[in-house]
């Protein structure tokens, strides 16, 4: 009898050992593909680096080039790279768990790999023969480098894999995932940041912002932790507070040169961190700034001419419509007749320890859009840019654009589907341009709400006319900014634009932040804007106790905390603080913990935090990790990789900003989020383009055995740059590597 009992014992043994072996190694083999063909081009590029290991990458050819930037990333960071390739393929969740598998749930939902199969055929040749030179790099790096491969047949890849990843990640930028989320999850969408359609005011939410303040926020923050890994997409919060500031003055502003300040907010590590780069080819590429992982072109810098940067802006760029369903569940009403859903099941690979579970889902999409069943129905929702992928060729074109008239005209293409642009150029000009893509959204209905399915007439088709979307050139006042706010301040008294002069259905945003604030009221009151003005502004640390500063400290005032003499004691503290987190005062520290989540809540539309239960929250925290509520914030606030541990200043809204953090062990806040790539770039009468910039780390955040790991640290945090090398012989007088890279099927 115990020999059955153990024959059976065994058998489970062996069954159990056959299921993990299998849970352990279906993934690779069920993704591997048979129709990647390598490329047979020969590519060759240079690749110099100068003393701070960022890339200068030459070639003959544009496409060349592309080649040279994917080798050249590769080296820096292959691991954030594999992560976008696994994006762009389904394929996230094998290496990120559940996070990555929300990711790939994400891809097919919003169907990217179609977009990719339907549009990237279409594009120019030269853009195409870009991306494939791109995506024969990361093979050619992959082939050579199999030890730092993390996942089996992800390799080799081709340009409709790197389009893929554009089709995905660009309407998060503008905030898709703030509708996805509670569409999933079956929860109140939040409200707007536009005006109200008039006729349609919306009486059960909070009233909508104005210019004058921002809006009391609808429901509460996911619980506070530290984030586990940075995504490659924005979701979650570092995708919800993405930011940045820009700045651009005119000659006769600055007292001599043409000024572009680019001054972006991003995760500082991840797959939408900045990874700076110089290109130049002798088919008139010449272009220095940054890019994402995964992409051939930079998206912000300068080249001879002229220049740009952008900041999120946050139109209503989504639509949800309620779709009306039979009773089978599977069709839906649309005018006079009902349509089948599309219904298509997927495999998330779902990585749990040393295992990949295979889990199933249907994709749903109706003539809308993507749909969602959640417990209140089937939802279908349509965004701005929706089946475009006309990005692609858009910045390449804008990366190689002489003058203001072509930039403009590249612009006006559409193509991209969000954020704003400051421009500067050699011959003086200085722009602002509210890019967007907004739904031509036609008048009589309630935009701001959730819509009818059943009605063909809400169902737009395209974008609005360029001329229609907010627009500054060469204003009176010679400046111009955007610190995430209304393009309605951006220039100054008198020469602003007006919110009446647009159409509510385009949905512009009508929030101010606070950097916006201080931004505008320092750049009013300077005479002069020359470089040690604007490096003040750049680097400003104050809040303006307005909007969601001021009702705070009106809140924190009008605490009873008779019963708790230490949490009084921290509020008489915070109420004679001086609103500038410089580090110097001794409320500093105390202020940086609490505004943290009233900024967020603000600048997401949620609802507001209990102020008590967030003072009695960081008194704790304070008194726990330094034994007193008013440590200095340079012993709180850090800067940290590796072995280097430094001082940091700014807020989560500040113009110095340090925006997000994850809470150490030793009780230390290490920034994650805020200000990252600095670029300032002036152009003086006569004279040839200069620039200067500065990442937080180094040019090869993920190669701690590298000498550029951590080389920025000191001077990012003293408020310094370094020289950026765009003339080719600055670049050989400060090379300290040079090598030729090739590819020669």
């Amino acid at each position: 009898m115990w020999k059955w009992f153990g024959r059976i014992g065994f058998a489970l043994l062996a069954l159990a050992l056959v299921a993990f072996v299998a849970l352990a190694s279906w993934e690779p083999f069920w993704a591997k593909r048979d129709d990647v063909a390598r490329s047979t081009e020969s590519y060759s590029a240079e690749i110099i680096r100068d003393d701070y290991g960022v890339p200068h990458i030459y070639g003959e050819r544009d496409r060349d080039v592309a080649y040279g930037v994917a080798i050249a990333h590769a080296e820096d960071d292959f691991a954030t790279l594999q992560d976008v390739i696994a994006m762009a393929r389904g394929r996230y969740g094998a290496i990120a768990g559940e996070d990555g598998a929300a990711i790939d749930y994400v891809y097919h939902l919003l169907d990217a790999r179609g977009t990719a199969e339907r549009h990237y055929p279409q594009l120019p040749e030269d853009t195409r023969a870009l991306f494939e030179a791109y995506a024969t790099g990361l093979n050619d790096y992959a082939q050579q480098n199999p030890d730092e491969l993390k996942l089996a047949n992800l390799f080799p890849v081709d340009g409709k894999d790197v389009a893929a990843n554009f089709a995905l990640r660009q309407p998060f930028f503008f905030g898709l995932n703030g509708v996805i989320q509670p569409l999933v999850e079956g929860s109140d969408l939040r409200p707007e940041q536009g005006p109200d359609i008039p006729g349609f005011p919306r009486p059960d939410a909070p009233p909508p912002p104005t210019l004058e303040d921002d809006a009391p926020p609808p429901p509460a923050l996911p619980e506070r932790g530290e984030q586990a890994r940075a995504l490659p997409l924005h979701m979650g919060e570092d995708g919800a507070l993405s930011g940045s500031n820009a700045f651009a003055v005119r000659p006769e502003k600055s007292g001599g040169p043409t000024t572009l300040i680019s001054n972006s907010h991003q995760p500082l590590r991840g797959g939408v961190a900045w990874y700076e780069l110089v290109v130049e080819s002798e088919e008139g590429w010449h272009y220095a700034g940054a890019n994402f992982p995964g992409s051939p072109f930079p998206f912000l810098g300068h080249n001879r001419n002229l220049g740009w940067t952008n900041t999120v802006n946050t139109p209503d760029m989504v639509d949800v419509y309620e779709l009306e369903m039979d009773e089978s569940g599977t069709r839906y009403r649309f005018g006079g007749e009902w349509r089948e859903l599309e219904t298509k099941s997927v495999t998330l690979p779902v990585r749990i320890g040393p295992v990949t579970l295979p889990i199933p889902r249907d994709i749903l999409r109706s003539v809308h859009g993507p749909v969602i069943q959640n417990d209140k129905g089937f939802f279908a929702f349509r965004y701005g840019g929706i089946d475009n992928l006309g990005q692609l060729d858009a910045y390449y074109r804008l990366n190689k654009a002489e003058t203001l008239e072509e930039w403009e005209g590249i612009l006006a293409r559409m193509d991209i589907p969000s954020t704003n642009f400051i421009y500067a150029d050699a011959d003086g000009n200085i722009a602002y341009v509210y890019n967007a893509a907004i739904p031509d959204r036609p008048e009589g209905a309630n935009w701001r709400g959730v819509l009818d399915g059943t009605d063909p007439d809400l169902v737009w088709d395209g974008a609005v006319d360029y001329e229609e979307l907010p627009r500054l050139v060469n204003p009176a006042s010679g400046w111009l900014y955007n610190a995430n706010n209304a393009p309605f301040t951006a220039a100054g008294d008198g020469s602003d634009l007006s919110p009446q002069d647009f159409a509510p259905e385009l949905g512009v945003e009508l929030k101010q932040t606070n950097r916006s604030r201080r931004a505008f009221k320092l750049l009013s009151e300077s005479e002069l804007l020359d470089r040690e003005a604007l490096r003040r502004i750049k680097y400003d640390t104050g809040y303006a106790r307005e909007g969601y500063v001021a009702r705070l400290w009106d809140d924190l005032e009008a605490l009873d905390l008779s019963d708790d003499g230490k949490l009084a004691e921290a509020r008489d503290m915070l109420m004679g603080w001086d609103f500038d987190a410089d580090s110097e005062g001794r409320a500093d520290a105390l202020a940086l913990l609490m505004i943290r989540e009233f900024m967020s809540s603000s600048y997401q539309n949620k609802e507001w935090p209990d102020v008590r239960a967030e003072l009695e929250a960081h008194v704790a925290h304070l008194q726990t990790h330094f034994g007193r509520i008013d440590p200095p914030m340079s012993e709180l606030l850090r800067l940290r990789q590796g072995d280097i541990d430094l001082p940091l200043d700014g807020g989560s809204d500040t113009l110095r900003a340090s925006t997000l953090w994850d809470v150490n062990e030793d009780g230390r806040l290490a920034v994650r989020h805020g200000d990252s790539f600095i670029q300032w770039v002036e152009w003086m009468p006569g004279e040839r383009v200069t620039s200067q910039s500065i990442q937080p780390y180094g040019a090869a955040t993920t190669r701690p055995e590298s000498p550029h790991y951590a080389d920025q640290m000191e001077l990012f945090v003293q408020h310094r740059l370094k020289p950026v090398y765009f003339w080719r012989e600055d670049v050989l007088a400060n090379a300290v590597s040079r090598k030729r890279v090739t590819h020669n099927p």
